[in-house]
């Protein structure tokens, strides 16, 4: 976490919230008590800021001043509101093409999908606010500044983001090998939401019951998987292809 990116210190951090400052996430000392964290807790549930817990030596290791058992990140962007953008972008007649990550939590590989979404014009990138990759300088730097240019919303839970997609009409594809037909049998032409799943577990089973579609990737080797970043660009530029 870069130090232009970070606020260390409990009550800097409180009035950085209530200052409408964008913080990503704020780690918080296990254990960590008293009146003045007491006070940093309700501010941020209030503002529904997302933290979590971790050992005093990870809060050494972002900085090595007096952090008081608080340190939070800041975004280097504004996020954008999930119903607005969608609105804005059927208004605009443009056939919607959003993207979905759910809960992947490696920046560089975030980066990376952020710069590819931006390369095939996807409107809008929707993560979940906890455990989601956080928008830090890894994101990016692996995005080459493509961070700036497409809105990211983030939203409580994945799945009242799919159903207000479907609700304005957006039809839902996750990728995922549960499934037998590959992306190239899927219809992409018209308004769509492509959802990918994390590093390690793909995409969430109670998210795979509501969707509309599912959609696999042809493999062919003994490797039973591609990288995230890897196959999210497949199925964006099969999303490219078939609307040439």
């Amino acid at each position: 976490m870069e130090k232009e990116h970070q606020i260390f210190g409990i009550r800097a951090i409180i009035e950085a919230i209530q200052a409408g400052t964008t913080i990503d996430k704020v780690y918080i000392q296990k254990e960590a008590s008293g009146e003045l964290m007491k006070d940093l807790m309700k501010v941020m549930k209030r503002a529904n800021v997302n933290f979590s817990y971790v050992p005093v030596e990870k809060l050494n290791k972002l900085t090595p001043n007096n952090h008081q058992g608080a340190v939070a990140s800041i975004s280097p962007i504004s996020f954008f509101d999930l119903e607005t953008l969608i609105e804005t972008v059927i208004e605009n007649g443009k056939k919607p093409l959003f993207l979905i990550l759910d809960q992947i939590s490696d920046a560089r590989n975030f980066g990376a999908i952020i710069r590819t979404a931006e390369c095939t014009g996807v409107n809008g990138i929707i993560i979940q606010k906890s455990g989601s990759a956080p928008v830090n300088g890894d994101t990016v730097k692996t995005s080459a500044g493509a961070v700036f240019n497409i809105p990211i919303c983030k939203v409580e839970h994945i799945k009242d983001a799919i159903f207000l997609l479907q609700g304005s009409g957006i039809k839902t594809v996750a990728a995922t090998e549960k499934t037998d037909d590959t992306i190239y049998n899927v219809d992409l032409k018209e308004g769509v939401a492509i959802i990918m799943g994390s590093e390690d577990r793909g995409v969430n089973p109670s998210v795979l019951k509501i969707v509309d579609e599912k959609a696999k990737l042809p493999m062919f080797g003994t490797i039973g998987s591609l990288n995230v970043s890897v196959a999210c660009g497949a199925f964006l530029y099969e999303a490219v292809r078939q609307r040439s």
